[in-house]
């Protein structure tokens, strides 16, 4: 409901990945460019490592839309499957008719055929896994068998892996070194800085269409910083209760005191240090916009 209070079109810090609100930080640059400059010169596995709410899948869908005409992508958004459903997964998105029905070597050699028909049309084919720590022991061990399929030349298959750390500490044992040794180009997300975070917030204010003077202030967004480690997924957070907070008490200018209020109802943020009686009544509001944001949409936004 503060849309209109703001002066916007659309929510500005919603948690789905979308790219149009893509900014370019300096960590998602450069990992979009180790990405595409490797994946140019024919690297058969790459990784992106990155913390809860670091923008992986963000920058995945990025990947996606950015890569080159000549690839034939591959995509699995949620890899908790045995060797046998990764398999016919990948199969269907590369389009082998009935993948669903054949046995396992005969799903093996069209997958093969496929790939070396799309090497004969002048493609590159690419697997991208998100979420790849929660790909099954015998899974990992079913993408690497993939990276076999090759030609004298170069890979038929590539395949481009983001994940939590959690992978990296997996990878790390014996049995995995085989997988291991073929990651050719890895990196790792970090946290924004403080003004990162800034021109972040405003990026997103202006691509839903904020035009007004600052909404959060310099000092704002330091505090923010800490407050939420960096982290874009808490920041996006955060912004949105402040943003609640600061259309209940009919505010255009948002504080520290609304980022204290947020961060006490916001798991996983940094402590801050606020007075009781403030954070109740901060508390207050919070609730009492949430709930007339319910009664409005349950009247079809028309109360």
């Amino acid at each position: 409901m503060y849309l209109y209070h703001f002066g916007l079109r659309e929510l500005p810090f919603t948690l789905t990945p979308n790219t149009s609100f893509y900014l370019g930080l300096a960590p998602h640059n450069e990992a979009l460019a180790v990405l595409l400059t490797a994946l140019k010169t024919g690297e058969g596995f790459l990784k992106v490592i990155g913390e809860v709410g670091t923008g992986k899948t963000l920058l995945c869908r990025k990947l996606l839309n950015d890569i080159p005409e000549h690839f034939v992508t591959a995509y699995i958004p949620n890899p908790y499957l045995n060797p046998d459903e990764l398999r016919r997964a990948v199969a269907v998105e590369l389009g082998v008719k009935q993948a669903q029905r054949m046995s396992n070597q005969l799903l093996t050699q069209r997958i093969q055929s496929r790939l070396l028909e799309l090497h004969g049309q002048g493609h590159s084919v690419v697997l991208i896994v998100d979420e790849a720590q929660a790909l099954p022991e015998e899974s990992l061990e079913a993408l690497r068998l993939f990276t076999n399929l090759e030609t004298e030349s170069r890979k038929l298959l590539q395949v481009v892996m983001f994940a939590q750390p959690e992978l990296d500490q997996r990878l790390a044992q014996d049995k995995f070194r085989q997988l291991r040794q073929r990651i050719t180009f890895s990196y790792k997300l970090r946290p924004m800085t403080s003004s990162e975070v800034e021109s972040y917030i405003r990026h997103r204010l202006s691509v839903a269409g904020y035009k007004g003077a600052a909404l959060f202030p310099a000092n704002v967004c330091k505090r923010l910083t800490r407050v939420s480690k960096g982290i874009p997924r808490l920041v996006n957070v955060l912004c949105h209760k402040m943003m609640m907070l600061g259309y209940g008490e009919g505010e255009y200018m948002l504080t520290n005191k609304h980022l204290n209020m947020a961060a006490k109802d916001t798991e996983d943020t940094a402590a801050v240090s606020l007075p009781t009686a403030a954070l109740i009544a901060g508390t207050g509001v919070l609730f009492a916009v949430v709930a007339t944001a319910y009664i409005w949409l349950q009247s079809g936004g028309t109360a």
